[in-house]
C-alpha cells in the first residue's frame, strides 16, 4: 500500500500534462484519456525498476509517448470536415450524408490540461500549442514525425533525448523535424493576433456571438465574421467558407427562431468557446455541441462545432439545461 500511495503521489500531479501530450499525439480526449490510464499502470508496474537516471517526469513521458504511438499502428488522422474537402457553395441544399466511419477530431477543455500548471507563462504555452488549427495539422505527420515535433517543439527536449526514446539517431530525429515543421507550415493555417480565452474584448466578442445566434439574429452574427471566416460541425461533412455563404446556411437550416438554442461560455484548446443546448418539442433544452471560436483581430475567423452531444459531459456540463425567460440581449 506504502508503494501505491507513493506512487499515486508523486504521478498525480503529472496527470493534466500527460493528458494534453497524448491528446497532441492523438486528436481524442477519449483517447487521450486511456492512454494516461495505460501510462499509469505500466509506470505503477515498472515502478520498483525506476531507478532516477531521468526525472520521474521524463521517464512518464517516455512512457506515454510509446503508449501512443503503439494506439496509432492502427489508426489513421482524426480530420475536421474542412481537411477531407472542399466546402459547399449551396447552403440551402441537403447536407452531405454523415460519415459515422470518419474518427473526427475532438476538442479537450481547458480545465483538464491546465491544472498542472502553476506558472501562468507556462499556462500559455500549454494553450498556444493546444490550438484547435495545430492539433488539426498534427494529424496529417506520420506518427513518428508528430512525435519528435511535440517532443522537441512543444516540450523542448534535446534531440539526443528523443532519439534514445525513439531507438534512433539524433541525425535521424533532426531529419524527421525539419520534415514534419515543412509539412506543419503547409497544413496549418495563419492564425496571427490570437488571443488568450479570457482575453476581455474576446470575451465580450464570444457574448455577442452567444446572444445572436441564441435570438437568431442572423444580421448580428454575419457581423461578428470575417470575410473569409470558416463554419464547420462534424460529424457532418459539409462545410462552408465565406461570411455570406455561411449567413444563408445559418438561416435556412440553424437559427430558425429565436430561443432555438441556448448557449453557455467555456473553453476548449486554449480557444473561447460556447456549449450549445438545442430545445426539443417539449422545450428541455439539451446537450447538442461544443462550439470552438477562432477569434483574430475582433472578428470570429473560424467556427467549429463539433456536433457531438456526449462532449459535453467532458466539459463537466450537463445533459439538460432551463429553459432560458426571454431572449439575452445583444
Amino acid at each position: 500500500m506504502a508503494v501505491s500511495e507513493d506512487f499515486a503521489r508523486l504521478t498525480d500531479p503529472f496527470r493534466p500534462e500527460l493528458l494534453a501530450h497524448c491528446y497532441r499525439m492523438l486528436g481524442s480526449v477519449h483517447d487521450a484519456e486511456d492512454q494516461v490510464q495505460e501510462t499509469m499502470i505500466r509506470a505503477w508496474r515498472s515502478y520498483g525498476e525506476f531507478e532516477g537516471r531521468a526525472s520521474l517526469r521524463t521517464w512518464l513521458y517516455r512512457i506515454a509517448t510509446n503508449a501512443c504511438l503503439r494506439a496509432l499502428e492502427n489508426s489513421g488522422p482524426r480530420p475536421l470536415p474542412s481537411g477531407l474537402g472542399g466546402p459547399s457553395e449551396y447552403p440551402e441544399a441537403p447536407l452531405a450524408a454523415v460519415r459515422p466511419e470518419v474518427p473526427w477530431l475532438q476538442p479537450i477543455p481547458d480545465t483538464l490540461v491546465s491544472a498542472g500548471y502553476a506558472d501562468p507563462a507556462e499556462i500559455v504555452a500549454s494553450r498556444q500549442s493546444m490550438r484547435l488549427a495545430l492539433i488539426a495539422a498534427l494529424q496529417y505527420l506520420p506518427a513518428r514525425q508528430r512525435a519528435v515535433l511535440i517532443l522537441r517543439d512543444v516540450l523542448r527536449w534535446q534531440a539526443a533525448e528523443v532519439a534514445e526514446l525513439l531507438g534512433t539517431t539524433t541525425a535521424a530525429v533532426n531529419g524527421m523535424l525539419q520534415r514534419a515543421r515543412t509539412r506543419l507550415e503547409q497544413a496549418a493555417p495563419d492564425e496571427d493576433q490570437i488571443h488568450e480565452p479570457a482575453d476581455p474584448a474576446d470575451r465580450a466578442l464570444l457574448d455577442r456571438y452567444a446572444a445572436a445566434f441564441q435570438n437568431a439574429d442572423i444580421t448580428a452574427v454575419m457581423r461578428l465574421l470575417r470575410d473569409d471566416a470558416v463554419f464547420e460541425m462534424p460529424p457532418e461533412p459539409t462545410w462552408f467558407t465565406g461570411r455570406e455563404l455561411i449567413g444563408r446556411f445559418l438561416q435556412s437550416r440553424v437559427l430558425t427562431e429565436p430561443g432555438r438554442f441556448r448557449m453557455i461560455p467555456t473553453a476548449a484548446n486554449g480557444q473561447p468557446a460556447l456549449a450549445a443546448y438545442m430545445r426539443g418539442h417539449d422545450g428541455v433544452y439539451r446537450a447538442h455541441s461544443v462550439c470552438v471560436l477562432t477569434i483574430a483581430a475582433s472578428r470570429v475567423t473560424r467556427v467549429t462545432s463539433f456536433n457531438d452531444p456526449g462532449l459535453l459531459a467532458t466539459f463537466g456540463l450537463p445533459e439538460t439545461v432551463p429553459a432560458a425567460a426571454a431572449p439575452v440581449p445583444g
